[in-house]
């Protein structure tokens, strides 16, 4: 298994629960690549696309986890791409209608034919203010894919107290308990 987890907007640096997943991935000894992409303030769609072509070429993951912008980065490469990973998780995905200025540049995003996994859960909590339950609800069923409501968890981040997420990290199984 090789675990790729993009952030979004402003990086998800300790203690969201991405920086702390890539940590008892790591302690679990499997295989994670958390990169902090490009000007994670302002970022740009140009610019991150060609990150992530780079990275998925020369890491190769076969799970991806993405939350919040990276989910429209997401949208945007799978429009292109051809590959097809085992696992794709979207967490908190922005509303297609987002007009942030600072990320204009990845709205609006394409609806790929293909999510490019063989196994897809969308996550979105009851009270996120950039996504709507019925929207991300929508976009699962399109792709047939799972699921999963979290109950007033915010945008599902270390602001909204999301920096140990004991269901994200149930989903890979691991075995050790580490140190935070």
């Amino acid at each position: 298994m090789r675990v790729l987890i993009l952030h979004g907007w402003g990086g998800s640096d300790h203690p969201h629960w991405q920086s702390k997943l890539a940590s008892k991935l790591a302690c679990n000894y499997k295989r994670v690549y958390f990169p902090l992409l490009k000007n994670p303030h302002f970022p740009t769609l140009n610019s991150w696309l060609k990150e992530l072509r780079e990275i998925m070429i020369d890491f190769k993951p076969t799970v991806v986890v993405c939350h919040s912008l990276a989910n429209t980065l997401w949208f945007w490469y799978a429009n292109e791409a051809d590959i097809e990973l085992d696992r794709l998780y979207l967490v908190a995905p922005p509303s297609i209608d987002t007009d942030e200025n600072t990320i204009k540049s990845f709205f609006p995003p394409p609806k790929p034919k293909s999510l490019l996994a063989k196994e897809l859960t969308f996550v979105v909590s009851s009270n996120d203010l950039w996504s709507s339950v019925e929207e991300t609800e929508l976009l699962a069923k399109e792709y047939s894919a799972n699921f999963k409501i979290v109950d007033s968890a915010g945008h599902i981040n270390a602001d909204s107290g999301y920096g140990d997420w004991e269901w994200i990290f149930k989903e890979f199984n691991l075995k050790f308990k580490c140190e935070d």
